[in-house]
């Protein structure tokens, strides 16, 4: 099925977007690794979005696994660190495309780091291809260079397919001007420019992936993940989370 055929169905506004998930997100209840029942949740709701005839790219973080960052502070040097991150983020792509494909979607996984025995090299047109087909595509091991994150990642492999959007799946209901965690006052914005982003240090994805997005119109939307159904009700254009973009 080719893209143009697919744009709009069902009831979708958009044709093809990339979801970034956290690598906590894997993690459900647990303190670390990876849960089957989070897992299993996520990759539901994935397959059920899909239906829409949308296609969907996916980056995953590996920090439910390992963080380079923290570990680096603590004496480890950086790159080597970032290598190490990197990995994680394979184990939890693997992971995830093995709990999609057992509720029948077809999926591929595309690294970064070339490791032909258990993922394709990522190949922009590869990736296109495999959309096109109506796959899954799941990139893994981030841009594949140190000190690059995965929400940078994640920007840099939406504008190489042409994803309309990015989708920024997280714990929260969107962006707020605190941490609503902590504040119970924090006001949650509707929507919200890059610029504000970034001189407010809101901590929505890290500063070069909205710098990517600014610089490339690519609106973001930031939403709950773990309210079922709302990858499907963004897909869908319902007004949920907060939308990122210019002025």
């Amino acid at each position: 099925m080719s893209s143009d055929n697919m744009a709009g169905a069902d009831g979708a506004v958009y044709r093809r977007v990339l979801l970034k998930l956290s690598g906590e997100a894997l993690m459900g209840s647990s303190a670390f690794g990876i849960n089957l029942e989070a897992i299993g949740s996520i990759a539901d709701e994935i397959v059920e979005a899909q239906t829409l005839g949308v296609q969907i790219a996916l980056v995953i973080g590996g920090g439910n696994i390992f963080r380079g960052v923290s570990i680096a502070s603590k004496g480890m040097e950086r790159a080597s660190a970032d290598y190490m991150g990197m990995l994680a983020t394979v184990i939890n792509a693997l992971a995830l495309q093995d709990a999609i494909e057992k509720k029948g979607l077809a999926t591929r996984v595309l690294s970064a780091i070339t490791m032909r025995e258990v993922a394709e090299p990522y190949i922009r047109r590869r990736a296109l291809r495999h959309l096109e087909k109506g796959r899954l595509v799941i990139f893994a091991a981030g841009t594949g260079n140190p000190y690059f994150s995965t929400d940078t990642a994640a920007a840099l492999r939406a504008m190489e397919i042409g994803a309309e959007i990015l989708l920024k799946a997280t714990k929260v209901d969107g962006v707020y001007d605190g941490d609503p965690m902590r504040d119970p006052s924090a006001q949650k914005y509707d929507k919200v420019s890059y610029g504000t982003i970034l001189e407010k240090h809101l901590g929505v994805m890290d500063a070069t992936a909205i710098s990517l997005a600014r610089d490339n119109h690519l609106p973001i939307v930031v939403f709950n993940l773990f309210k079922k159904g709302n990858i499907k009700k963004v897909l869908c254009g319902e007004p949920i989370g907060t939308r990122v973009e210019g002025e």
